[in-house]
């Protein structure tokens, strides 16, 4: 019997394979630095795809859907700000999607997506890449001009790595002005609901409305709860978010070292002992680089 699959490319993109054959991309970024662990699937391997998801538009999630959607003919559905990005690629505006959040999308007879708005982690917070168990404190109530002028630091970070680095960021630069307003998808299909969210940031009240089946949860960066960094954990955030969706299974993603220099590799553990106590019944499966994981059999 042909059942959903899902393979993890690493960072936050994955490709979803329905039982009825649909093949959906969830972000797009599959070109890494030399030195980044690889999940040994380029661009360039792409033969087939139907639609491109795109959480949002940082070049970790949008690069590569530009090469994808021209070779395959794929539809893209992005921010509004992601399908301009992509229409100044030269993707053609007929297979753009552009969505903002309280959309339902059909992608095939058998498979609908809803978007969800959602938030951006706090990336340009003074501990914008956390151990999943360390306490993060302070920094509320700061404005956006106060958030733009602490993302200078970020930017020279980046300015300071190698040039192999220099190289990959100005080929990944399709002129993007930011996240573009992060999405959360919700995948209905034949077999069971699929949430897929790509940096870890939510509306609380929008998640606590929701229950799939299974959840993809980004579990690296300084958590972004209502529009402010959350007071805790890495862990205890995401146990949070497992608990208010009741999923059957949690997949982590954008958790592996995809940027060395920037990026660091978190273990999930302290993510998995803090859901087995606020989410009892929810299960963590850490996927390994494209293994084919059949998406709602049990754990």
């Amino acid at each position: 019997m042909t059942t959903a699959t899902l393979d993890w490319y690493g960072c936050a993109t994955f490709r979803l394979r329905t039982a009825e054959g649909l093949t959906v991309f969830l972000d797009a970024y599959l070109d890494r630095v030399p030195d980044a662990e690889q999940s040994g699937v380029g661009v360039d391997d792409v033969t087939a795809a139907d639609w491109i998801l795109v959480g949002h538009s940082h070049f970790d999630h949008l690069w590569g859907a530009e090469r994808i959607a021209r070779r395959t003919g794929a539809t893209v559905v992005g921010s509004y700000e992601s399908v301009r990005v992509l229409a100044g690629a030269g993707v053609p505006e007929e297979q753009l999607v552009a969505v903002a959040g309280g959309e339902r999308v059909r992608l095939d007879d058998a498979t609908t997506v809803r978007v969800l708005p959602s938030l951006h982690s706090c990336v340009w917070s003074a501990q914008p890449m956390p151990p999943a168990d360390e306490v993060c404190l302070g920094e509320v109530g700061l404005t956006l001009q106060d958030r733009t002028e602490r993302m200078r630091a970020l930017w020279a970070g980046f300015d300071a790595m190698g040039d192999d680095v220099k190289a990959h960021l100005a080929a990944a630069a399709l002129g993007e002005r930011g996240d573009g307003g992060a999405l959360v998808f919700v995948l209905e299909t034949s077999e069971g609901t699929l949430l897929f969210q790509d940096s870890i940031g939510a509306w609380s009240g929008v998640l606590a409305r929701e229950s799939p089946d299974v959840a993809i949860l980004a579990v690296a960066g300084r958590a972004n709860r209502d529009g402010e960094p959350v007071q805790g954990t890495t862990a205890g955030f995401v146990a949070e978010e497992a608990a208010a969706l009741g999923a059957r299974t949690v997949i982590p993603c954008h958790h592996d070292d995809w940027l060395p220099g920037f990026s660091r590799r978190i273990d999930t553990a302290p993510i998995r002992a803090a859901i087995g106590e606020a989410a009892p019944g929810t299960t963590l499966v850490d996927l390994g680089y494209a293994d084919g994981h059949r998406l709602f059999s049990p754990p």
